[in-house]
């Protein structure tokens, strides 16, 4: 739900979600226009039809529960990279990184690669950088952080000044 919409706008579509399915049980078997009501006006309707997709693997294949093994999750609809190091780092201590937009430009200046992030070798270069970045210690706390570098300080636009990261950062004007 967060993918583009603010958080602010999220929490009242979350909450009514929740209210209306509040398993992974009732979510799998509820019709499908009940689910596509429920996030009317989000945008975005494949991630709602993955996401009920996903409660149905988890409830047939998982008893509800999720799998706590990366490659597992990467293989749920609607479950990419991204989604699967996160959940991997931060709901089971996983030492995979999760590597969205906002971490890709952190490491690219990290490490000072400046090619275009969105050529596939390049982003498999970044994915590959920021895995080596994730300590095996509280991985999951690492990759909220660097997301959150990423949203607030190492933006489009950089606050270099503020980053707790621009003695190592191969782009920081220092």
């Amino acid at each position: 739900m967060l993918q583009r919409p603010r958080g602010e706008t999220v929490v009242g579509y979350w909450t009514r979600v929740l209210a209306q399915f509040p398993t992974v049980q009732a979510l799998a078997a509820a019709p499908r226009q009940s689910v596509l009501k429920a996030w009317e006006g989000l945008g975005y309707y494949s991630r709602d039809r993955n996401l009920q997709k996903c409660a149905q693997v988890f409830a047939e294949e998982y008893n509800g529960i999720f799998p706590a093994d990366v490659e597992a999750l990467r293989k749920l609809p609607g479950i990419g990279d991204y989604t699967a190091g996160a959940v991997g780092s931060i709901a089971f201590g996983i030492r995979t990184p999760a590597v969205d937009g906002n971490v890709e430009r952190v490491v690219s200046r990290l490490r000072g690669i400046r090619e275009d992030v969105g050529i596939p070798s390049i982003k498999r270069q970044l994915r590959a950088e920021a895995a080596a970045l994730v300590p095996e210690d509280r991985p999951g706390d690492f990759n909220q952080a660097m997301m959150e570098l990423g949203a607030r300080i190492c933006q489009p636009a950089p606050r270099c000044a503020g980053c707790p990261g621009s003695a190592l950062c191969a782009a920081c004007p220092s």
